[in-house]
């Protein structure tokens, strides 16, 4: 495999081990809302990935053109890394990978959030479908992409609930004019 890729992949990888060290929930926060999800979107990520490049093996499915689409892939991971590090950064103090309410949470609404409630998972998604599109494949991107998605809609119903319950009629405003996921769309 060409060095560009280990790089790229284990970046990508070692990005989302620190954000689990670091952004992890405090004593201090509201506790057991998160309802088992990380480890549920851990589990479909990683048969989301095998698979995707299990089926390389297998299965002739390009997207496009080599090496055109495997670069066209790692540019996808390195902008969803980029992206998701900059909502995390937007979000500040407020931003964990468990569900929680901090202490003192305020419901942010500018920046990435004025265009897409969880630009997290937005900027996640786009680094699955890269990953996909690196190993250039219709069928890696879907399961790779897929699962993710399955996985983050799942979390986003579970947060949701959480931001109702703390925010009120200000979360669901905000709802109704702010998509979840992709701006304008979804």
């Amino acid at each position: 495999m060409n060095p560009i890729f280990i790089v790229v992949y284990t970046s990508w990888f070692l990005s989302e081990i620190i954000f689990i060290r670091v952004l992890r929930v405090k004593k201090t926060d509201q506790q057991k809302a998160d309802q088992g999800s990380l480890l549920f979107i851990w589990v479909l990520i990683i048969i989301g990935n095998v698979s995707a490049m299990f089926v390389t093996f297998y299965i002739n499915a390009p997207v496009g053109p080599a090496p055109v689409m495997e670069y066209v892939g790692l540019g996808l991971i390195i902008l969803g890394v980029l992206l998701r590090i900059g909502a995390i950064r937007s979000l500040g103090k407020f931003f964990t990978i468990q569900v929680t309410i901090k202490e003192d949470h305020q419901l942010k609404t500018d920046g990435y959030y004025k265009y897409v409630r969880h630009p997290s998972y937005t900027a996640s998604l786009l680094s699955f479908i890269g990953f996909g599109v690196s190993l250039n494949h219709w069928v890696s991107v879907l399961l790779a992409g897929g699962l993710a998605c399955i996985a983050f809609a799942i979390r986003i119903q579970i947060e949701e609930k959480v931001f109702l319950s703390h925010f009120g009629a200000t979360y669901s405003d905000y709802k109704k004019r702010t998509k979840a996921l992709i701006p304008f769309i979804y």
